[in-house]
């Protein structure tokens, strides 16, 4: 692949959803800049990752991807990453508990910045201006000057994920993620008012942590019990930045994206022939492709060959993406395409992308049991065509935002606007985000028990 791949060979093909720079010479600039500057993430990292998606595909593991829609500048501090960092690790928790196997944390965090928007221009009044794309390409106030695509907000975006990156593994192997100190931040959602289908969820995983205990197993003798492994991911939209920090392993003389463990191709950017693919299929990093309704079986078939000919295990994630009530039209098919070509891949469900809707208060939401139903739909799927679901990947954050109705706390339309903040699209809350991991513990228990009582 290496002699027929180069990481500007992507300049060649018809490219989508990347800005128009208007001055190619600050633009130059900025790429020369990044291209001297350390990777953020590195090969041994990003192979450690490849493995762990190997066992998720094969069940021996399941995957937790969650984070931001989309990283802002403006609400970068240390509280944001350390609370989404701390929901994250309580659903993996309960996750783990559900599921009898480790789980794989994969944040989408340290690069998230880009989003693909659905038309290239966004209209106000009479007034019409190219659309907000991300912080690293433009600004979200609705003026000229900030819609402008300015390539120094690239150089922005390397520090801040960075930075991001230093408190991640700071908090992954300091002694924050020892697993009691997890578990008691959890007891506080279930103790609240009508958590009371959980309590008993709860109440087990205490008794199996009082048990280890007991037994001499604790965070200070096992590292096991007090760190954890944590990776980052993002959406390769941005080619520019992709390729300016893409390395050649001095391990393997291989090419590896720089810019985050995992990069995923989006539902909007897929084509086989287009830029994002040639991309991604050269670099040696686990690469993760949205599947949503559109994706034809042969397309499919053809993005297996294209970004895993060497049909590689972990290499390859499916984030099936299509929307409450849709997942029985559309995954059967793909799921067959994968098997008649014999293809090694890890399925996961992105139930947040296919449930947005406009609510009556104007504001772009997604709708709890929504969610939930689609991730019912592809455990249900999956055990009618005998493969294995793999992991789940939700758009969310330790804030208590109010930008997804429903959940415990039961929020309505009239809700939305008390504290809407995201930049792009809504996101789950910390609770929503609990509840929604202790309902997919429910999900995997009971697979788990299907699966016992059918190998007898």
């Amino acid at each position: 692949m290496s002699e027929s791949w180069s990481k500007s060979g992507w300049r060649s093909r018809p490219r989508v959803q990347m800005p128009d720079w208007p001055d190619r010479a600050a633009l130059e600039r900025v790429e020369t800049q990044l291209s001297r500057y350390p990777p953020l993430v590195f090969a041994g990292e990003a192979r450690a990752l490849k493995a762990r998606l190997a066992e998720a595909a094969g069940g021996r593991a399941f995957v937790l991807q969650g984070g931001d829609c989309a990283e802002s500048f403006a609400e970068f501090n240390a509280d944001i990453i350390r609370d989404t960092f701390k929901v994250l690790l309580q659903m993996a928790v309960v996750l783990t508990f559900g599921a009898k196997v480790p789980v794989v944390k994969v944040g989408r965090m340290a690069g998230q910045f880009a989003k693909p928007r659905s038309a290239p221009t966004e209209k106000v009044g009479e007034v019409e201006l190219p659309a907000y794309r991300g912080d690293i390409i433009n600004g979200f106030d609705f003026t000229p000057e900030a819609r402008l695509p300015d390539p120094a907000r690239m150089l922005q975006a390397y520090t801040q994920a960075a930075a991001s990156l230093n408190l991640l593994r700071a908090f992954s192997k300091g002694g924050f993620a020892d697993i009691h100190r997890v578990h008691s931040w959890t007891l506080g959602f279930t103790g609240g008012e009508n958590a009371e289908r959980y309590r008993t969820l709860s109440d087990r995983i205490s008794d199996a942590l009082d048990f280890m205990t007991a037994a001499g197993v604790n965070g200070e003798s096992a590292a096991a019990m007090s760190e954890v492994d944590f990776y980052t991911s993002h959406e390769a939209l941005l080619l520019e930045y992709e390729e300016a920090l893409c390395r050649i392993d001095s391990t393997t003389g291989l090419p590896v994206a720089g810019s985050g463990h995992m990069l995923w191709i989006g539902d909007r950017t897929r084509q086989p022939d287009g830029a994002h693919v040639e991309f991604c299929r050269g670099v040696q990093n686990p690469i993760g492709l949205k599947c949503g309704p559109s994706l034809q079986a042969h397309d499919l078939k053809r993005l297996l060959r294209l970004l895993n000919p060497a049909n590689e295990p972990g290499r390859l994630t499916l984030i099936a993406r299509f929307g409450a009530g849709k997942v029985g039209e559309h995954l059967p098919r793909l799921i067959r395409a994968v098997r008649e070509e014999g293809a090694r891949v890890l399925w996961v469900c992105d139930p947040m992308h296919g449930n947005t809707i406009k609510s009556a208060s104007g504001y772009k939401t997604r709708p709890f049991d929504r969610v939930l139903a689609e991730v019912r739909e592809f455990f249900a799927i999956h055990a009618a065509e005998g493969t294995i679901p793999g992991g789940v990947h939700f758009e969310m954050t330790g804030k208590d935002v109010t930008e997804c109705t429903g959940g415990l706390r039961a929020l309505t339309d009239e809700d939305l606007s008390d504290r809407y903040h995201t930049a792009c699209d809504p996101r789950l809350n910390a609770s929503q985000s609990l509840e929604l991991a202790f309902l997919v513990a429910e999900e995997l228990s009971t697979r788990r028990r299907d699966l016992a009582r059918a190998a007898t």
